[in-house]
């Protein structure tokens, strides 16, 4: 999972690092070209009210006139009008050229940073039903190599964007292959490892790899300096991707679901070489009867399609609440990691620091999830995630706010880590890789809104954290309407998938239902003992 894991980081968070927009800006103004960057700027830029130099308006005076008057210092009664000569950037927060500097998306063309990014969720979208539904239909392998492929040769082609509408259409591109470029092999995984070992197998990549690719990013855009070598950068690895049927097995769950019984049992004897294990014949032998049962029962597989999850009330319902619940934590997840650029801090720093919460989150995931459960631990962690983001919304803009909406990243990261595992484990395998694209397409529907909901910041910096915290706190309230999964096989079959969690009660806890049938097995066996005596 490690390359899958980069991958996943590159694709989704290496926009934000083309895009951004140095704080301080002004108009140019071509005829004082001859003069410093101060004199220029304090001779033709009118002040705002809070003594700020204007970001958009400029003097409308005659410059030769003024220059061979030697007027040095501006009349504020002159008239003003827009910027119409391009602008100039203040270097010192964003010490680079992005596209966006390069192309002048400020002012009222401010938006485009958030449009572009709406675009890159609008093609997930098209990815999710694209991809989703090669992953069942032609394996997953194939749908694998084609995501990545796809960010690959998108990606590369953004270094070449010279328009926001070439870029556009490139980001639309590269959005194809978020967030499949990982997920397929997510799927893989998780359809492989046994109940046991589920939460560490696939939550570990998330926590190390996934993480430091992430946090590498800034350091990369900073130490290249340029926008486009940047992009070349996190895109040309996506190519390696093409050595995944070397590397990577096809999901033997998915082979047996499609009747193809011994494939499946071809990379189970490979991997039993590799392990250095010996599987009884009479294992084998009992695995294919039930993989042949398996594949009977799935022989309606190309008649099964996502609408399927909603024939049945159980799983319709449950199909719902996990639709809802991805887009309210998907959101709450972008929105920490675009609002970074408001907290008052260095955005590098912080979007480094907010990132490295990963790690400890997934840690702390992977030791207590089992334990606690994904229903509690889910609302708990998206709860969390709300409360401190409104908080930040009540203190200081600074380390104060950062602090305290980093805290409510940290909470967030847990759910969306969850989320993932959740769905992958109460959906039938007979239509996982569907279903699971179709929860994460509505998580891009929701997510196409995020860039605006951080934009707002412009109006006032505490609207993005005020909304993010009350879908943090919604979401995580829905959570405890799933059934638990921890523990529990994951549904083959739709009727599998229909009667899955049916006798659990709502305040039940899988360490607490632990305790208890260790305690009422050693009172059974001390009643056993006792009648024998």
């Amino acid at each position: 999972m490690i390359p899958y894991a980069f991958f996943f980081a590159f694709v989704y968070f290496a926009q934000i690092f083309m895009t951004v927009v140095p704080e301080q800006h002004w108009c140019r103004v071509p005829e004082l070209g001859n003069l410093t960057v101060e004199q220029r700027r304090h001779l033709s830029i009118p002040l705002t009210e809070e003594q700020n130099f204007e970001r958009c308006v400029m003097y409308d005076v005659d410059w030769k006139s003024i220059l061979d008057a030697g007027v040095s210092t501006p009349d504020r009664t002159w008239p003003t009008k827009e910027c119409h000569q391009g602008w100039e950037f203040n270097y010192t927060d964003v010490p680079y050229e992005t596209i966006a500097s390069q192309l002048g998306w400020v002012c009222d063309k401010d938006n485009y940073p958030a449009t572009a990014q709406a675009v890159f969720f609008c093609g997930a979208i098209v990815g999710g039903l694209i991809f989703g539904w090669i992953a069942d239909k032609y394996g997953r392998i194939p749908a694998l190599i084609g995501t990545n492929m796809c960010g690959f040769a998108a990606g590369v082609g953004t270094a070449f964007a010279n328009s926001f509408w070439s870029f556009c259409l490139c980001r639309f591109l590269v959005g194809l292959a978020y967030d499949n470029c990982f997920m397929v092999m997510y799927i893989i995984v998780i359809e492989y490892v046994g109940p046991k070992w589920r939460t560490f197998v696939a939550n570990i990549s998330i926590a190390v790899y996934f993480t430091f690719a992430a946090c590498l990013l800034p350091w990369i855009a900073l130490g290249v300096a340029n926008w486009q070598v940047y992009t070349l950068i996190t895109s040309v690895p996506l190519g390696l991707a093409i050595f995944t049927p070397w590397v990577v097995p096809e999901s033997a769950r998915w082979l047996i679901s499609q009747g193809r019984i011994d494939e499946s049992i071809t990379i189970l004897k490979k991997c039993e070489r590799l392990n250095g294990k010996k599987i009884p014949d009479h294992i084998l032998k009992e695995f294919r009867e039930t993989a042949t049962e398996i594949a009977k029962e799935s022989e309606q597989l190309k008649n099964f399609s996502v609408l399927d999850l909603f024939r049945s009330p159980r799983l319709r319902r449950n199909s719902l609440l996990l639709f809802i619940i991805w887009m309210s934590i998907a959101m709450v997840f972008d929105g920490h990691v675009r609002n970074v650029g408001s907290l008052g801090l260095d955005m590098f720093l912080t979007f480094t620091v907010a990132t490295a919460t990963e790690f400890p989150a997934d840690l702390l995931l992977t030791l207590i999830l089992d334990s606690v459960g994904r229903r509690w631990l889910a609302f708990s962690s998206m709860a969390l995630s709300g409360v401190f983001s409104l908080l930040a919304t009540a203190v200081p803009i600074g380390i104060p706010s950062a602090s305290l909406a980093i805290v409510g990243r940290f909470a967030v990261n847990i759910s969306f880590n969850i989320g993932m595992q959740y769905a992958a484990e109460l959906l039938p395998t007979v239509v996982r890789g569907q279903g699971l694209a179709a929860i994460h397409i509505m998580g891009y529907v929701a997510t196409i809104l995020v860039p605006y909901i951080v934009y707002l910041a412009t109006i006032a910096k505490e609207i993005p954290l005020l909304i993010l915290g009350a879908l943090g706190i919604a979401g995580g309230c829905l959570c405890l309407l799933l059934p638990e999964s921890t523990g529990q096989a994951m549904p083959q079959t739709m009727d599998d998938g229909e009667n899955y969690g049916r006798g659990q009660r709502f305040w039940d806890v899988p360490c607490l239902l632990k305790r208890k049938a260790a305690k009422n097995a050693k009172s059974n066996n001390k009643e056993e003992e006792n009648g024998r005596y």
